[in-house]
């Protein structure tokens, strides 16, 4: 383990931080620029088809990047090895999407999705060719690497995809802005790793990646189908127009809970792996991370519920006013996969992918009953339904984390509930106090995000929470390595 581990986790968070914010950042501003170009319908097609393609996508890797992060000793055969893997299951992935659009397209009932399919299933072979490289840099840290390359592909897809759409193209636009980001990220990301696959293979050697690859990827399809299903059953029983209102709350969601901890939760799991053996500086590095991660998620959380519809209105202008009411439900729950994500990586780096298994068994029971019970009721019903589950997923998660590295679970529990406690408190005040202003539009968003900024700062200064004094320290490092 060296002993400059820490700065070398330091400086890969601040580059996945900001190459995140760049990444998202721009492909942002190219989903602003494709909305008001494109229809809600045009987003509901493609989504109809990413829900396949990305449950799918889990097969072209089964776990094994995973495991080539936390197995400590390698050989170039174990690399070799899984990428070829890699790419004849990817191979055989689009083969079989492209005879099975027609089946694809007489679920949904539209016709219109059969040549999108066929064609969107190119990406299979596309992301196949760039896993091992990218978690060859993530083993290493170096995602100054892997931040680049995110941000160049994004960049130049989004204008692929813009002019395609200015030119007519309409859903294909989106096919093309996937497709293409994909080969960029590929040039981009081989260039980077300098790693290319030797001739070499060896069923021996994925198989000894294998025990602990292949719970994680029983995992991961379990999170993947279930994280998408709702976009599955909505396509089916609603309008292409509503779940394109639907899949954009829900995008843009998703980027808030993943800017709020992603960077963290990319960088922690190879750190962790590094002092698995070293008990009490895996509990501080959790504990500090998870005072961290509650921090920025539950300030997030609430200044976005506060502009909700002044937000989506200038971004997206007024065609998709009904995400809004999606949107302030999702945020409700969006907690729970940032802080899901630290306590399952504390069972990934110790290397107990058993009671990882376990644990995602026990949160999809929850999660399949919300899809019974939750749709009775329609989609909004379904999205609170959705908030209770993420209570409950969140408390399984504290109880097997807990068990794990010898932690009561209280510990675990008081920094959320404290930063839970103090947001919703902040966004009743900063609702009550606006609701009898006559401003509209980017000025009300300005005055709402800034009332709850403040508050948010000055209550946690005042009542000196854990969360703010890690928040505080965390920062005031970044800034002096920065300096220096």
């Amino acid at each position: 383990m060296p002993d400059n581990l820490k700065s070398m986790g330091l400086t890969a968070l601040i580059w996945d931080f900001f190459g995140k914010i760049a990444r998202h950042g721009t492909t942002f501003i190219v989903t602003i620029i494709l909305a008001r170009i494109l229809e809600p319908s045009d987003f509901g097609l493609i989504a109809m088809i990413m829900v396949i393609v990305m449950i799918a996508l889990v097969f072209t890797d089964v776990g094994l990047g995973s495991a080539l992060i936390q197995r400590r000793r390698l050989l170039l055969v174990h690399y070799s090895s899984v990428f070829y893997f890699n790419v004849f299951i990817g191979v055989i992935l689009t083969v079989i999407t492209i005879f099975s659009a027609s089946w694809i397209s007489d679920f949904y009932n539209n016709e219109e999705l059969v040549p999108v399919t066929q064609v969107t299933a190119l990406l299979f072979v596309i992301n196949a060719f760039s896993s091992v490289q990218t978690n060859i840099l993530r083993k290493q840290l170096n995602y100054a690497a892997l931040a680049k390359a995110d941000v160049a592909a994004a960049l130049l897809s989004g204008i692929t995809s813009i002019g395609f759409a200015l030119y007519g193209a309409g859903v294909w636009s989106l096919v093309i802005q996937a497709l293409s980001r994909g080969v960029y990220y590929n040039l981009f990301v081989w260039s980077a790793s300098k790693w290319v696959p030797s001739l070499l293979f060896s069923f021996k050697a994925l198989m000894q990646l294998w025990g602990f690859g292949f719970r994680i990827f029983l995992s991961t399809i379990l999170e993947v189908v279930y994280s998408k299903l709702d976009v599955l059953i909505i396509g089916k029983l609603f309008t292409p127009a509503v779940l394109g209102f639907f899949d954009q709350a829900k995008r843009l969601d998703l980027m808030i809970t993943q800017l709020s901890s992603g960077s963290i939760m990319a960088v922690l799991f190879p750190v962790l792996s590094k002092v698995q053996n070293d008990l009490p500086r895996f509990q501080h590095i959790v504990i500090n991370t998870l005072r961290i991660i509650s921090f920025v998620v539950f300030f997030l959380l609430g200044v976005m519920y506060v502009i909700s519809e002044e937000l989506i209105v200038f971004l997206f202008t007024e065609k998709w006013l009904p995400s809004v009411a999606y949107f302030k439900i999702l945020l409700l729950s969006g907690f729970a996969y940032p802080i899901s994500a630290l306590l399952v990586d504390i069972l990934m780096s110790r290397g107990n992918s058993k009671a990882f298994l376990r644990l995602e068994i026990y949160k999809k029971i929850l999660q399949s009953i919300n899809f019974y019970v939750g749709f009775l009721w329609g989609i909004e019903g379904y999205l609170y339904g959705l908030v209770i589950v993420a209570v409950l997923s969140v408390s399984l998660n504290i109880l097997f984390a807990s068990r794990e590295i010898k932690l009561a679970f209280f510990v675990f529990l008081k920094p959320i509930i404290v930063q839970m406690l103090i947001s919703f408190i902040i966004v009743w005040l900063v609702i009550l106090s606006t609701e009898e202003i006559e401003i509209y539009g980017i000025l009300m968003l300005v005055m709402k995000s800034t009332m709850f900024t403040v508050l948010y700062f000055i209550i946690n200064k005042l009542v000196k929470t854990s969360s703010y004094g890690s928040f505080e320290a965390q920062l005031s490092q970044i800034l002096k390595r920065r300096k220096g």
